[in-house]
């Protein structure tokens, strides 16, 4: 029980937190490992008990892991993704206290200090931590200590044996370090304590003295809890039910001016918000809107909001109303040539931004495309089709020669020798070359392949019909043939 002097820290250490992580989805029988490159060389991150049990070890080249258990199962490690779950165990963990923080890439530091008693004692929250872990599929070792240092000591290296006991490797030191006190003699932290201090000063520096005050208690050592992200979302609750689309729409902009505001203080912006409105029947609808750009002003979000609006079934009447931006990407202030007045029209970016918006309100953001140069002399490979909504607008569109509107797939026509037909037919229309511009010859790009290109040199004409047609045609010099490739506007 707490008494109101003594603070009392648990360290949670996960040893296999990389691969409990992948098994916790993925069940495997045999050894299980996971790899990372390391100066051109893959070797094992994490190991399974099983992978662990056929004598494989941490730091291991792949190559020799596979010659002593050939049926050994790998898989790439991902340390942003257990850095993320990490900070979800840490989300977690805040049900035994509220001061809560990371104790490397594999472990959380709790102070729990006054808040053991609530959970019916130490050994009580100690087992319902252990228990809840295992139940997920989490294997962890647990310290209890006065400090954090102790209790990141008893994690890694018993929590049954007395802190003196402990080797010196307890204090967190670098493997040098520790290997330097082994050979003087000083095997544990009893020993080092024992020891005096200004000779280890003056040949180990002040650290190795700093972590033996910090696991003492000598000297304090702060637990810095993360910050927890910013919850980007209103709420508003009506007094009285509405269901005519004006009202919802003034309720909307209410909903967005705080959380407009909120987004401007954390220099973001929403391209995903949400409003769910509920009705007294306890019946929900959501609306959901996307957006071609970041943005937070509340006068130009409003508007685009209208259409999902119109189609919300108000029943007996709307009597709570909830905006959230579930997507958000950063959106720093940028710096204005001359002040706007807020009745000012958008600028032409932003105007091209809410017709994109009010588009893919219908078809889909991602059926809103833009093309974008690329960097081939090929035809087909001249550019890029992308979303609008998730690319920016380039420049660069270099092109000596005319380009047709329209390209498609080649198709023959029926016409003898190197130069232009007088007349062909195409399409099942017949047309007469009026005048033919060219030619330009084009080469296939050797280092990639290409299946259409596989004739080789291609002759590019652009033929204008006396029918009207602008047609992009060419001739393949080493098996002869003609094909129309395009057509002009």
């Amino acid at each position: 029980m707490f008494d109101g002097h003594t603070k009392r820290v648990v360290c949670m250490w996960f040893p296999r937190f990389a691969s409990d992580r992948v098994l916790r989805t993925r069940s495997v029988e045999a050894g299980f490992a996971l790899t990372l490159s390391e100066q051109n060389t893959e070797r094992l991150y994490c190991l399974s008990p099983q992978a662990e049990a056929l004598g494989l070890h941490r730091g291991m080249s792949l190559a020799d892991a596979r010659a002593f258990c050939p049926s050994l199962i790998t898989q790439p490690a991902r340390p942003d993704l257990d850095a993320r779950f990490l900070r979800v165990l840490r989300r977690w963990a805040l049900r035994y206290c509220p001061w809560v923080g990371l104790e490397g890439p594999d472990g959380l530091v709790l102070d729990i200090t006054g808040s053991a008693h609530l959970l019916g004692g130490e050994a009580a929250l100690l087992k319902d931590m252990r228990a809840r872990l295992v139940r997920a599929g989490i294997s962890v070792r647990l310290g209890l200590g006065d400090t954090r240092g102790a209790a990141w000591a008893y994690a890694h290296f018993g929590e049954d044996k007395a802190l003196s006991d402990l080797p010196v490797a307890a204090l967190r030191l670098e493997e040098a370090t520790v290997t330097a006190l082994q050979r003087l003699g000083l095997r544990t932290i009893g020993d080092l304590t024992r020891a005096a201090r200004a000779p280890l000063a003056r040949r180990f520096g002040p650290g190795l003295l700093r972590r033996l005050d910090q696991a003492r208690g000598d000297m304090p050592e702060a637990i810095n809890p993360e910050p927890e992200p910013p919850h980007y979302a209103t709420r508003l609750t009506l007094p009285e039910p509405i269901g005519l689309l004006p009202d919802v729409m003034a309720a909307t902009a209410r909903l967005l001016e705080p959380l407009c505001c909120k987004l401007k203080q954390h220099e973001a912006g929403a391209r995903k918000l949400v409003l769910s409105v509920q009705r007294v029947n306890q019946g929900s609808q959501q609306v959901e809107l996307r957006l071609a750009s970041a943005m937070r002003e509340a006068a130009r979000i409003l508007p685009l909001f209208e259409r999902g609006l119109a189609t919300v079934d108000a029943g007996f009447g709307i009597d709570v109303m909830r905006l959230e931006a579930v997507l958000v990407e950063p959106l720093p202030v940028a710096q204005l040539g001359a002040p706007r007045a807020p009745a000012q029209t958008a600028t032409a970016s932003e105007q091209l931004n809410d017709l994109i918006t009010r588009i893919g309100t219908r078809i889909g953001l991602e059926n809103v495309q833009r093309f974008l140069p690329a960097d081939s002399h090929i035809p087909e490979r001249s550019f890029l089709i992308a979303p609008a909504a998730f690319s920016t607008p380039q420049g660069g569109w270099a092109c000596h020669r005319p380009r047709p509107l329209h390209l498609f797939a080649p198709e023959p026509i029926l016409a003898r020798g190197g130069t232009p037909p007088s007349a062909f037919r195409w399409r099942g229309m017949a047309l007469r070359t009026g005048r033919a511009t060219g030619p330009e010859r084009i080469a296939p790009e050797w280092w990639l392949e290409e299946e259409s290109w596989r004739s080789g040199l291609r002759d590019y004409w652009v033929l204008d019909t006396r029918e009207g047609r602008r047609l992009w045609v060419f001739f393949t010099p080493q098996s002869p043939g003609w094909f129309v490739h395009g057509e002009f506007a």
